[in-house]
């Protein structure tokens, strides 16, 4: 059964897309840590990110870079962190999150609720930024 991720990717499930490739997608968390929370993911849909073929690992690093740019330059933080969990969706993802304080980056604190109106400004101006 494809992921929920690979949903998203074959445009079963919307999202709110931040930047796309050939192979890689990013988009908005639905369950942010933080405002411009973003996932990054290879459109293959491989569970575990070491799993990976080399060249869809470093290319997906490279695309969370380019990313994580934009994002910066988008929403005011003093970073933007990373975070590869892997065990909330069976699809290699990698989390960027604005970062003021390393309490940014826990995710067992509750998340934040953003309507859809506001999650799509925030994706304009993320994309605004490539």
């Amino acid at each position: 059964m494809a992921s929920i991720f690979t949903k998203i990717v074959n445009k079963e499930i919307p999202c709110h897309l931040v930047a796309e490739s050939e192979d890689f997608l990013a988009f908005l968390d639905v369950n942010p840590l933080a405002k411009g929370h973003t996932l990054v993911i290879p459109k293959l849909e491989v569970d575990y990110l070491f799993d990976l073929p080399d060249g869809l690992y470093l290319g997906l690093h490279a695309f969370a870079k380019e990313v994580a740019t934009a994002l910066a330059q988008a929403i005011e933080c003093k970073r933007i962190g990373t975070a590869v969990v892997g065990l909330e969706v069976p699809h290699a993802h990698i989390h960027l999150v604005p970062l003021n304080s390393i309490e940014d980056l826990n995710f067992s604190k509750p998340k934040l609720r953003f309507s859809q109106e506001e999650l799509a400004a925030i994706a304009a101006g993320i994309r605004s930024k490539f």
